[in-house]
């Protein structure tokens, strides 16, 4: 279990587990600050020379979200010692020739590198540095900013000819790729990407029935392809009452009469990089929950609320001990799942839902 201190965001509602204070921070960024300087060949020779920003953290999706997370933590402790090691970091990491040769990257991929996993979450990360409190972080954006504008263009290109969605539980999951940029069009202002986003969601999504979540998990799941399908519709479907109606149409077991249920992951083995993947569901698994429990409207709805919050924080302690000191095959990447269930739990908090 990560150890607590005084939390700037402790309520006395939240479980002392789930606090966010400096100390957690400072020991989920120790991660990716050592992490996305560690090359770990897969697929690629010369790492470092075709990412040499996005080049640790075993590939590149999990450097982009590992800088995310310093990002995060940057901004929520902001003139603390820890977001002063992470702007000396990110003053190397984004320079302008280095993000110009990730961009040359993309432009030899054919579309298809990072597709939509990597994209949606560097978007995710240019919207923590565009819209930061922190001026040497909204420059480092500005930095960044090209590759974000092309990544947004694969978008346009890409979600017009994909006709069916994709409904795994890992990095191809298409509601999953919709969720980071659809946040990041609308605080961005981009209408077009926007109307994109929703015009794919709905027409992949509106008419669900039934889901059978009790077939999940998978057995190398980090998402919920059920729960994350719904989190993407509460942010698509505007009215909490009409958002209410498709979610009792899509997961009825939520609104089960006996009370829902949903057990946490289990991993038996936290060295496999494969089976590890469940404890990242435990904790996509918590912040889908919450962002369902936020936008429901039901009779019932306290009720239904508590239960949803309450599964999910039971999902992230279930895992939250095999974070900090784990093995490179989770410690690579969990951090950043991690913090953002625990940010995503915090807000709901100060929203007095739960």
């Amino acid at each position: 279990m990560l150890e607590s201190g005084d939390s700037c965001y402790a309520t006395d509602d939240l479980p002392r587990d789930l606090s966010l204070d400096y100390n957690t921070a400072c020991q989920l960024a120790s991660l990716p600050l050592k992490n996305i300087f560690v090359v770990y060949p897969n697929c690629q020779e010369f790492p470092k020379e075709c990412h040499p920003t996005f080049y640790g953290c075993y590939d590149w999706h999990s450097s982009v979200h590992s800088h995310w997370l310093l990002a995060k933590v940057g901004n929520l402790f902001r003139d603390s010692e820890i977001c002063k090691q992470i702007s000396d970091v990110f003053r190397n990491q984004f320079t302008k020739p280095k993000i110009q040769r990730e961009i040359m990257y993309f432009e030899c991929s054919n579309g298809l590198f990072e597709r939509p996993y990597g994209w949606t979450w560097l978007l995710k990360l240019q919207s923590e540095l565009q819209f930061s409190g922190i001026k040497e972080f909204r420059d480092f954006s500005v930095i960044l900013r090209p590759l974000s504008d092309k990544i947004v263009d694969l978008y346009m290109s890409f979600l017009p000819r994909l006709v069916y969605p994709v409904r795994a539980g890992e990095h191809a999951n298409t509601a999953f790729g919709l969720v980071f940029a659809l946040e990041y069009a609308r605080l961005d202002g981009n209408k077009l990407l926007e109307d994109s986003i929703n015009t794919a969601a709905r027409k992949f999504f509106l008419q669900d029935r039934e889901c059978p979540l009790n077939y999940e998990p998978s057995g190398y799941d980090f998402l919920s392809p059920a729960l994350q399908e719904a989190d993407l519709m509460s942010r698509i479907i505007d009215d909490r009452v009409e958002y209410t109606i498709w979610l009792e149409n899509f997961l009825p077991k939520l609104f089960c009469p006996r009370g829902f249920n949903l057990e946490p992951a289990e991993v038996l083995d936290r060295s496999d990089g494969k089976l590890v993947h469940l404890d990242g569901l435990n904790f996509s698994r918590a912040w889908n929950l919450y962002s369902i429990a936020a936008k429901t409207k039901h009779p019932d709805n306290i009720a239904l609320t508590a239960i949803l919050v309450k599964s999910g924080d039971n999902h992230i302690l279930q895992s939250i001990g095999n974070v900090v000191g784990s093995d490179y095959a989770g410690s690579h990447w969990l951090a950043s799942f991690l913090l953002h269930a625990l940010d995503v739990r915090h807000q709901l908090n100060k929203l007095h839902y739960v």
